[in-house]
């Protein structure tokens, strides 16, 4: 730590200190001043003088004062500024104890609001210099009652100028604090989301492949002994579906990765050009699956692209698990203006309609994900049997803080 910076860090340690030091200054200002005395003739001469008791009286009270101006600084004013009145009725000639009041104004100016700091600037201005002008024994025009004029002028003004600068670095400060305090908010907020969204991501990748490797794991306990052709080729599935999880589980994880971990798989997320890929494993399962699309030629961005396979990936996982083994399902991807529409219907039994499992999280995933995007999303029963998923997800992909999730 620097001298200066030592010496401004006890000074605010020690304020009254300070104050005390102050006043000592000023008292030797007014005293050293007190013996001198102008003379104006044709040109300015200085005469040494003896000051009377009294003017170091009032000298000596208003240097004491200023020990307590920043405790009370109005009080330190109206007592400075009677003792320069008085010395400016009695004094002939006069001490500067009017030294005391500019100090004392100039706190007031640099502690308080501008409003204050006028009324009481103009108000000690017109005391001190009326009581000079018209108690005093020089003529008013002396250029003595002009400098108390000036001096009290200086005093508030340069308080102003103080309180002003003090209260825009104040401002400063704040705004970096708030600031920091938002980027760090914003930080978390980041966090929590890419959070959520791998949650939902492993939620998907494991929902959908365990669906298909105990469907598949069932079809070959079945058929084993009878067809076991068949339990081979279901098998065949499983090796498959696991296969895909631990990779789609590998590429998610990866994202979780340092920088000096080993480099993380680069295939890119999955999109609806996978879609008949997605079709053909439920199919596989023995899920009747039918997909029309109406969506030719429109490129969606990443994030859309990625939340409209997941939708249907997550949507047909549940007709694999609730609807039933004779259910079939239909999918249908349609451009309609400046959205993409996704609907997954089923024609299960209805047994279980909420079309979940027992966490509760394949639909709050599809709510979550649709809800990032700013579309909508409708889930429920279809009248005469069935489950039908429908979601509205817009081209412009808009988040609630106006950024591209993707």
């Amino acid at each position: 730590m620097s001298t200066l910076a030592r010496a401004k860090h006890q000074a605010k340690a020690h304020p009254l200190a300070l104050d005390a030091v102050l006043a000592l200054a000023v008292l030797v200002c007014m005293v050293a001043g007190s013996f001198v005395e102008p003379r104006h003739r044709d040109s300015v001469n200085w005469v040494l003088r003896t000051p009377d008791p009294l003017s170091l009286l009032l000298m000596t009270l208003g240097a004491a004062a200023l020990v307590f101006r920043r405790r009370a600084p109005m009080a330190v004013l109206a007592v400075t500024g009677t003792l320069s009145v008085i010395e400016s009725v009695t004094g002939d000639p006069r001490a500067p104890v009017a030294m005391s009041a500019v100090i004392a104004l100039y706190t007031v100016a640099s502690t308080t609001d501008r409003p204050t700091t006028w009324r009481v600037g103009l108000l000690t201005m017109t005391v001190l210099t009326g009581a000079a002008m018209a108690a005093g024994p020089l003529p008013w025009y002396a250029q003595e009652n002009l400098g108390i004029f000036a001096w009290t002028g200086i005093g508030a003004t340069a308080g102003d100028a103080v309180r002003s600068r003090r209260a825009f670095v104040q401002a400063i400060r704040e705004r970096a604090e708030r600031a920091e305090r938002t980027r760090e908010e914003e930080a978390r907020r980041r966090v929590a989301e890419e959070r959520l969204r791998i949650a939902r991501d492993l939620h998907d990748v494991v929902a959908h492949h365990i669906a298909l490797v105990n469907v598949q794991a069932g079809v070959a306990a079945h058929v084993m002994d009878k067809r076991p052709d068949q339990a081979k080729e279901a098998l065949a599935h499983v090796r498959e579906a696991s296969r895909s999880a631990l990779n789609e589980l590998r590429a998610t994880v990866g994202l979780l990765r340092q920088s000096g971990d080993p480099e993380a798989p680069t295939e890119p997320a999955p999109g609806l050009d996978r879609l008949d890929e997605l079709a053909g494993t439920f199919r596989s399962a023995g899920l009747h699956v039918e997909v029309a699309r109406a969506d030719q030629g429109t490129t969606l961005p990443a994030a859309v692209d990625l939340a409209a396979y997941r939708i249907i990936q997550e949507a047909l996982t549940n007709v694999q698990k609730h609807a039933g083994h004779q259910a079939k399902a239909e999918v249908s991807v349609v451009r309609v203006g400046p959205n993409i529409e996704i609907t997954v219907l089923d024609d299960g039994s209805g047994e279980n309609e909420t079309q979940d499992d027992g966490g509760g999280h394949g639909l709050l995933g599809m709510r979550e994900r649709v809800s990032a995007l700013r579309g909508t999303l409708t889930t429920g029963p279809r009248y005469g049997g069935g489950f039908r998923v429908h979601a509205i997800l817009p081209l412009k992909n808009r988040t609630p803080t106006g950024e591209d999730p993707a």
